[in-house]
């Protein structure tokens, strides 16, 4: 496994680095990710690094590299604080970068999202250790594992996901892996573990395979609870999402590498942008524009109107009347959701 410790950081002068989050209603969020920020910067004292959100929050990704700019910094690296690439890691953010770019004079290099490596897979199976360490009664064999991730319109990023809880249920031998979401795709964290209790695991480990706390992280909790307390002969234990774990730094770092490398790559064959993907033809060549630009920086706003995450101008899910997806949120209490 690649540590910190074993990467040469080597940077020209006048480079400076932005990471750009999506934001959150949640200030903790905000603040763990300030947080990741801050330890990235401790690596690497001697480059300006900052950062943006796409919403709800300030600095916005612009005003982030106005900061590098006032400085004297001529070229800039931007890194997408994303688990997979998506419709933000793949068109929202790099919109905002062109364009600024374009104004500006200012050469950005685009780093990959975080997406998958034996470091990320360490880091969520720390958080897994954790929760096994402190509740040791069951063995592993006969515990089931759920992952919970963000959920998106995206199957490559929904695929990646579901590896994330193959790789752990091999590497920790446990009985069983069922991968759930949040949001948008299916199944959903509530009819997904009903689902998954029918193989009859009287223990239930819970990853929320995200970065930071949040609305979503909160939903996740909320609905896994739910199930809980309908199923009292089921031991549901829940492990702590993945935060500044040294492991998740250490993949900031690489990704940082990787750009000074020429090796910065998405994975372009399973694009629904790039490649004719089974069910999701019609949207090759979906033209790359932000879909926040009328909401960046506006918590008050936004508060008011949860509705907005909504109104962006996407292209329909095809299985958003999935039984296990979307529409089951609908027959929800409206303030879990």
């Amino acid at each position: 496994m690649i540590s910190s410790a074993s990467i040469n950081y080597q940077y020209p002068s006048n480079i400076g680095i932005v990471l750009c989050g999506h934001g959150s209603r949640d200030p903790k969020a905000v603040e763990e990710f300030i947080n990741v920020v801050n330890k990235i910067k401790s690596r690497i004292p001697n480059i300006p690094v900052t950062f943006g959100f796409l919403e709800f929050n300030r600095p916005i990704i612009t005003e982030a590299l106005d900061q590098l700019k006032n400085k004297g910094v001529e070229r800039v690296i931007a890194l997408p604080a994303m688990l997979f690439a998506a419709g933000h890691t793949k068109n929202d953010i790099p919109a905002v970068l062109n364009k600024y770019s374009a104004e500006n004079g200012i050469p950005i290099q685009y780093g990959r999202e975080l997406g998958l490596n034996s470091l990320m897979i360490g880091a969520a199976g720390a958080r897994i250790k954790e929760i096994i360490d402190s509740n040791p009664i069951f063995p592993i064999s006969e515990t089931l594992l759920v992952v919970a991730g963000r959920g998106s319109s995206d199957p490559d990023a929904n695929s990646n996901v579901c590896k994330i809880t193959r790789m752990l249920v091999e590497g920790f031998g446990f009985g069983w892996g069922e991968t759930v979401f949040s949001g948008v795709t299916f199944p959903l964290v509530d009819p997904g573990l009903r689902n998954a209790l029918k193989l009859g695991f009287k223990r239930v480990i819970l990853l929320p395979y995200f970065l930071f706390s949040g609305v979503l992280v909160s939903r996740v909790r909320d609905h896994s609870l739910r199930v809980a307390n309908d199923n009292s002969d089921v031991k549901f234990l829940n492990a702590g999402y993945l935060s500044d774990q040294d492991l998740v730094i250490d993949t900031f770092m690489e990704r940082i590498q990787e750009v000074f490398n020429g090796e910065n790559f998405m994975n372009c064959a399973l694009c629904k942008y790039r490649s004719n993907l089974l069910g999701f033809e019609s949207e090759v060549g979906h033209e790359q524009i932000s879909h926040h630009h009328h909401v960046e920086g506006c918590l008050d706003i936004c508060v008011e109107n949860k509705a907005h995450e909504h109104s962006h101008e996407h292209f329909p899910y095809p299985h958003a009347e999935h039984p296990l997806g979307p529409v089951t949120l609908l027959s929800l209490n409206k303030s879990q959701i």
